[in-house]
């Protein structure tokens, strides 16, 4: 991670290669699963439906990891302008009416986002790019922001880049 003022090249968080590479080798093993489930225990639809999705899913999430390694692209860049996220593209501030910390729980986890309240959603859905468009539009129907940061792959906590952000743009509002 790099940090310079506000009217420099902002601050810069690669991806953490650890938990994106331990993401992609997970991802990974889901694929060898579905895949081993297709052809060794393919012997109902909920299996062969389970096997496909599996492959499916994971297939994609094991690609986009691969890819960020293989590419080492910032994940995230933040400077006096706005914010450049690897798979949300450009937002900037004036774009932004909040910024909070979700916590999405599922049966076994609970996964941390910055969550970036839009003020017109819909815009920025229109000019996003096509992978955001598409998680936008579900995370909307889900009644999120279409514009999230996952914790994931990120260096640092969530909680220091929404710091990192108050530095860039100090009207940012916070939302507890």
């Amino acid at each position: 991670m790099s940090t310079e003022s506000a009217h420099g090249p902002g601050t810069v968080y690669r991806s953490s290669i650890r938990r994106t590479g331990l993401v992609a080798a997970g991802s990974v093993a889901f694929v060898v699963a579905g895949g081993w489930m297709l052809i060794h225990h393919a012997t109902s639809v909920k299996n062969v439906l389970f096997g496909a999705l599996a492959v499916a899913f994971f297939g994609l999430t094991a690609g986009v990891a691969i890819g960020r390694l293989a590419r080492r692209r910032p994940e995230l860049v933040l400077d006096s302008k706005g914010l450049t996220h690897v798979m949300l593209g450009s937002i900037s501030w004036t774009e932004i009416a909040a910024v909070g910390i979700r916590e999405i729980k599922s049966q076994s986890s609970t996964q941390r986002v910055i969550e970036l309240v839009l003020h017109d959603p819909a815009a920025y859905l229109a000019r996003a790019p096509r992978m955001a468009r598409i998680t936008g539009k579900a995370n909307r129907r889900l009644g999120f922001s279409p514009a999230n940061i996952s914790a994931t792959t990120l260096p640092v906590d969530v909680n220091e880049v929404v710091r990192a952000m108050r530095r860039h743009h100090p009207e940012l509002t916070i939302r507890p």
